[in-house]
């Protein structure tokens, strides 16, 4: 798949940005120990709060920020990561500190 494939399918594919903006950001909130138990283990956080992170990357994150991304758990993500929509103000926020343009949700 090239950018261009992955950008037509969601604006998140080539970004990546809120994966890696934050060690705190790829929280656990009200997730099931079930829902958890999916995760696996070898990517939660010594805490056992959130996703192990390395340099505030998300360990779950492939690929390169603002190129090509994808999740490695993405049908069992967090919940937080389920509710960071494309465009959204901390969306805009993750892609400013890697100076990525905002997205244009309404554009297409």
């Amino acid at each position: 798949m090239t950018c261009d494939d992955a950008a037509s399918r969601s604006p998140c594919q080539p970004c990546g940005a809120c994966c890696s903006y934050s060690e705190n950001w790829p929280r656990f909130t009200i997730e099931d120990d079930a829902t958890l138990d999916l995760i696996p283990a070898e990517l939660v956080n010594a805490r056992q709060s959130g996703m192990r992170c390395e340099n505030n990357r998300c360990s779950a994150l492939d690929g390169e920020v603002g190129k090509l991304t994808s999740c490695r758990i993405y049908a069992v993500r967090p919940e937080v990561c389920r509710t960071c929509q494309p465009g959204d103000p901390e969306c805009a926020m993750a892609r400013r500190r890697f100076g990525l343009a905002p997205l244009d949700v309404d554009a297409g």
